[in-house]
């Protein structure tokens, strides 16, 4: 894993090209000149934010859905696959 800016990247790190509108950029100049950090960074964490608001919920989340109802999850399974 590689740290940078407290951010966490497993691998390696890839250089990409990005169109960005010029007011951006001076947005993003101005943000990382008041935080001590460079513009790539600021981007790297605005990147990731981005990923992990917009990432499907994990698996850890499902476990539990079935607590509430009324059937049970194997009689469940087996109805749907005999409709197969």
């Amino acid at each position: 894993m590689i740290y940078v800016d407290d951010i966490r990247y497993r691998g390696t790190m890839m250089r990409t090209l990005v169109d960005i509108e010029e007011a951006h950029l001076r947005e993003l100049d101005r943000l990382a000149k008041k935080k001590k950090k460079s513009r790539a960074s600021i981007i790297r964490q605005a990147v990731a934010e981005y990923l992990e608001k917009r990432t499907p919920a994990s698996l850890d989340e499902a476990f539990g859905l079935w607590g509430d109802r009324k059937v049970d999850g194997l009689e469940y399974q087996e109805k749907i696959r005999s409709e197969w």
